[in-house]
């Protein structure tokens, strides 16, 4: 399955990119398997998509949980919580 990737606010400016298209491997099928296999890329990457760590995830420009399934072909987007004052 091929899914494009978005990065936005300090999440991108952490990763040092904005955007990727990725194949995933088999077995990855939700928001949350997504985040797990970036994190296992290690480094920044583990620190930036942490469990735990305060992170707002879309897919297909719908605000999801961990548990929303993917689909091929959709995007999925990872950016901080958005704070307003």
């Amino acid at each position: 399955m091929k899914i494009q990737l978005k990065f936005f606010a300090s999440v991108r400016e952490a990763l040092g990119v904005a955007d990727e298209t990725v194949t995933l491997p088999d077995g990855i099928v939700t928001v949350g398997d997504v985040r797990g296999w970036l994190r296992a890329r290690g480094g920044v990457w583990s620190e930036t998509l942490a469990e735990g760590r305060a992170l707002r995830m879309a897919c297909n420009h719908v605000m999801t949980d961990p548990a929303t399934r993917i689909t091929d072909g959709c995007e999925v987007a990872f950016f901080p919580p958005v704070t307003g004052g």
